[in-house]
């Protein structure tokens, strides 16, 4: 596979919180060092700038912290741009920053701060009235700790994504709509009192299928706080829909950790996909994990089971695609015809949901990277967010090497 041959690429990114987002930094200035371009910006820039649609990215899928990153790029910031917002967010307050600012290019972006990232869910209450309902309700069920955590800490989340919504309308999206973008750009969500999952974009109408949900009515920097309300630190988000209801979202990868068949849906025909977890392997070096305690013991718990979904969802893709190859070269070899051939292919296809001239590069960190385990999710430190980028851009090197460009 010649990767400059193909005609519609995609750039899907997933969650993890700062530390994805930087590692999908790193996955991007890769890609750039590769001849890869970003498109992003009005229609009209984009047909102007970006006509050639060799190795460029025109479409962008993002869930939780990979909706910042894709949401920036498609909205044309430059990798530069993106790295200074992330790597300048610890180091300057904001009134400091907007007085020092003077590059009037559409290109700045407002460093993200931690508090843009993190909002007190004030409407949580005073932590007093957990405790308060705790002894004052007479238990409905019976039980022990669980029953204990379940009626007494009933605050939705500590913190909140109304800055991060805040952040993205008033500085890096003016107009704040998927449909005043040249490209496209879709942001996944998990709708919280449903067990299906909801891509935010430019839709015509509403797609309504069983596990997934096409909305056109949030703005981009809606979209962007539903699919960042990681529980149970985030609060979910809440959004008014098209018939003026309230209705709550929150991470999404929660039912989907890559969501690279948003991509293939809408015409793609190469699709790379970023993720940043991979659980910790065994090394002379660090150890066992159990004597690290809970929280990281808890991470690689997490990490497995997201690993395990992603793997799961690879191979699909590719027995899938084995199967129908195996298929039409079997039926190439029996006396049927070339009409009743194509018409199996074509039900098999249809029934999986599957479409092979569909390619797919995946970019990860490699299990022995321990630092890459251990670094802190959440942390805007420069130094740790330079080891992080770097590792990304390593990751997307080795991954690349398999392929001619």
């Amino acid at each position: 596979m010649r990767l400059s041959d193909k005609k519609s690429l995609s750039l899907v990114l997933s969650g993890g919180g700062v530390k994805a987002a930087a590692f999908h930094v790193g996955v991007c200035i890769a890609l750039r060092e590769k001849g890869f371009k970003f498109a992003g910006g009005s229609p009209e820039h984009v047909s102007n700038v970006f006509a050639d649609d060799t190795l460029t990215f025109k479409t962008y899928v993002g869930s939780s912290a990979g909706s910042v990153v894709s949401t920036f790029l498609a909205a044309g910031y430059d990798i530069d741009a993106i790295v200074e917002a992330f790597m300048k967010g610890a180091g300057h307050s904001v009134s400091a920053v907007r007085n020092k600012r003077r590059d009037p290019s559409p290109t700045y972006l407002r460093p993200l701060t931690y508090r843009d990232i993190f909002a007190l869910n004030i409407k949580a209450g005073h932590p007093n009235r957990i405790f308060s309902s705790l002894l004052k309700k007479k238990p409905v069920i019976s039980g022990g700790m669980e029953v204990l955590l379940k009626r007494g800490f009933k605050v939705n989340g500590v913190f909140s994504t109304e800055n991060l919504e805040r952040y993205f309308r008033e500085n890096a999206h003016p107009k704040n709509s998927f449909s005043s973008l040249g490209v496209k750009l879709f942001i996944v969500a998990s709708q919280l009192n449903h067990s299906r999952k909801v891509v935010f974009g430019d839709f015509p109408d509403q797609i309504k299928d069983t596990d997934i949900q096409y909305a056109n009515f949030a703005t981009v920097s809606q979209a962007v706080a539903a699919s960042a309300a990681l529980p149970p630190f985030f609060a979910p988000y809440c959004i008014h829909d098209d018939r003026g209801r309230d209705i709550y979202y929150f991470d999404g990868e929660i039912r989907d950790s890559l969501s690279t068949h948003v991509a293939a849906d809408n015409g793609s025909d190469l699709v790379i996909a970023s993720y940043s977890i991979q659980p910790y392997h065994h090394n002379k070096a660090i150890g066992s994990l159990h004597e690290f305690g809970m929280p990281i013991i808890f991470n690689q718990a997490l990490y497995q089971v997201v690993q395990q979904k992603i793997e799961r969802h690879i191979k699909y893709q590719k027995n899938i695609n084995q199967l129908i190859s195996a298929v039409d070269g079997y039926l190439k070899q029996t006396d049927i015809s070339a009409e009743h051939r194509e018409k199996l292919i074509e039900i098999m296809i249809t029934r999986t949901k599957h479409n092979p001239n569909v390619d797919y590069i995946y970019i990860h960190p490699s299990p022995q990277d321990h630092e890459m385990f251990f670094a802190d999710h959440f942390s805007l430190n420069p130094d740790i967010l330079g080891n992080i980028v770097k590792t990304g851009f390593k990751s997307a090197m080795h991954a690349l090497r398999k392929h001619t460009i």
